[in-house]
């Protein structure tokens, strides 16, 4: 069980799955938002990965609430970041998981009380309204403008982690999450 959990000096196997799996997803969720955002509609390209975004985005908030947990759980024993700058990864990754449960959120909450309903992995979860609930719909308003919050911040972590940590700092930050 050592090898799965996190320890002080590195994230546990778990952690590292679920951290680089996620990782992995989210390149084709922002792709399929960038292309549903810049292609005319009825481009086929723009169709193609537009087709898998509820389903990717679905995995991915399961992942986030599983990751999350499993973060907790091992909390006491994580690696710990210490100083200034220790409290600024921390506000980081605070607003990280933070939007990755919101950006979902809203929209489930939209599909919940909106006339498309949702279905995942062709699995009807809400049925189609006949009429929309207006204040869902509000709230789904949000999903785009902080999706791309989330993706900002994304990119700030892989800079940070990359650019902070590798070329300026030369630390071991990138080693305990590889």
């Amino acid at each position: 069980m050592s090898d799965l959990s996190d320890s002080p000096d590195r994230f546990g196997l778990i952690s590292r799955a679920l951290h680089w799996g996620m990782a992995v997803l989210f390149v084709p969720q922002f792709l399929s938002a960038a292309a549903h955002w810049a292609l005319p509609r009825g481009d086929a390209l723009r169709g193609t990965l537009w087709s898998y975004h509820v389903d990717l985005g679905v995995t991915l908030f399961l992942l986030v609430l599983l990751r999350g947990a499993w973060g907790l759980w091992n909390l006491g024993r994580r690696p710990e970041h210490s100083g200034v700058m220790g409290r600024v990864a921390r506000a980081g990754h605070a607003a990280l998981y933070a939007l990755m449960v919101m950006v979902p959120a809203v929209k489930l909450i939209g599909s919940a009380g909106g006339m498309r309903g949702l279905s995942y992995l062709g699995i009807s979860l809400v049925p189609a309204r006949e009429t929309a609930i207006a204040w869902t719909q509000a709230m789904a308003e949000w999903h785009g403008a902080i999706g791309w919050m989330l993706a900002a911040l994304v990119l700030g972590h892989v800079v940070m982690a990359i650019g902070w940590h590798r070329f300026v700092k030369r630390d071991d930050v990138l080693s305990r999450m590889a």
